[in-house]
């Protein structure tokens, strides 16, 4: 059946319509059995040839073989010009009125003195059948026509689908490059933020010349590599969501290590409730290493204090440092540190606040609601 149709579509549209006229000619040469006045004739050659013109002028076509139709009992043409009108038109009250009109010129005869001159009730009998055979191919027109537009709206809504489809993969694409801009600040930065701070303190410390100027370009590299990450971090976030579905990878038994990998004189305190989820504790590890971070960078010389800490409805962890006690080694920063952890926060329905405190030194808290565990 799709290899006919397919076929069928094959078929040029005015190889089609020469075939109608053919078809329309033929149907009026029997009816006439090859007779007719010339006026009988040129109402035949005009609505028989008016069908090439079907298409762009379906109205104007059909009131065309009216007048064949008044003269002799032609099927073709008129039903042609019916379907053709029916299947381009939604004014379905102008079709009422010219499948009406075809069955009223069809059950007159010529001369019109003799059309009421026989049996009235053969004649309604006439006008009946005749509106019949006329409404046939309206209803199949409007069929026809409202294929089309089940077809058109079915490619509409499978455009809509592969939107849809492409919009969700831009969200998930999104969420990863957010995912990954927060990963490569955290760990990354972390790391390189460290060796840059011994690196420094290597620097100021040794005697010997060569070690001396081997500290410094440490230095100088993982200032340049915390450059560079601070840009990549800032095209991932530029197209990345706010949102993640990445399983997380550390907990709260990777705090006491990461305290004691700091550099930094840092004691840890307090606890957690039992059974947080996952998330939570991986948002709390993340904004310790990111505050430990800021301290090393920031604060140099100055101790930390990491308190965990939960009542009856929050949770969180207050991590608050000292005064420096030397100079700070210039890093490039951009507070993505900051921003990411909000965001981490955000997702816990929590906040974050970070301040300075009234002795000089720093602090950053995470609270977070009990019920969001």
């Amino acid at each position: 059946m799709s290899t006919g149709r397919a076929l069928w579509r094959r078929v040029p549209p005015w190889a089609v319509d020469g075939c109608l006229v053919v078809l329309a000619v033929l149907d009026a040469w029997i009816n006439l059995y090859g007779e007719g006045t010339p006026l009988v004739w040129a109402c035949v050659a005009l609505g028989s040839t008016a069908l090439f013109l079907r298409r762009r002028f379906p109205l104007a076509v059909f009131l065309f073989t009216l007048p064949m139709t008044l003269f002799m009992d032609v099927a073709v043409a008129p039903i042609t010009a019916l379907y053709t009108l029916a299947a381009s038109t939604r004014n379905r009250p102008m079709l009422a009125g010219c499948a009406l009109l075809n069955a009223g010129v069809d059950t007159l005869v010529w001369p019109l003195s003799d059309a009421f001159d026989g049996d009235r009730t053969w004649t309604l009998v006439q006008f009946v059948y005749t509106l019949a055979t006329a409404v046939a191919p309206v209803l199949f027109g409007q069929l026809v026509q409202a294929r089309h537009d089940v077809a058109r709206q079915l490619v509409e809504v499978e455009e809509a689908r592969e939107h849809e489809r492409a919009l969700h993969a831009q969200t998930v694409l999104a969420s990863e490059r957010a995912q990954l801009a927060r990963e490569m600040h955290d760990v990354v930065s972390h790391q390189v933020s460290l060796i840059a701070v011994q690196a420094g303190a290597m620097q100021v410390a040794a005697k010997d010349l060569d070690a001396r100027e081997a500290a410094r370009t440490i230095r100088t590299l993982s200032a340049n590599t915390l450059d560079e990450l601070r840009h990549m971090v800032t095209l991932l976030r530029a197209s990345g969501g706010r949102e993640t579905a990445l399983a997380p990878q550390p907990t709260l038994a990777d705090l006491q290590q990461l305290v004691a990998n700091s550099g930094i004189e840092t004691t840890l305190t307090g606890e957690l409730p039992a059974g947080i989820s996952t998330t939570a504790q991986r948002t709390v590890y993340r904004t310790v290493q990111e505050a430990l971070t800021n301290v090393r960078k920031h604060a140099p010389g100055a101790r930390a204090e990491v308190r965990l800490w939960h009542d009856a409805h929050h949770f969180g962890v207050t991590v608050t440092n000292t005064a420096p006690t030397r100079p700070s080694v210039a890093l490039p920063s951009a507070h993505h540190g900051l921003i990411g952890l909000k965001e981490r926060a955000e997702l816990l329905d929590g906040i974050l606040t970070a301040e300075s405190t009234p002795q000089g030194g720093y602090k950053v808290e995470l609270r977070a609601p009990a019920r969001s565990d």
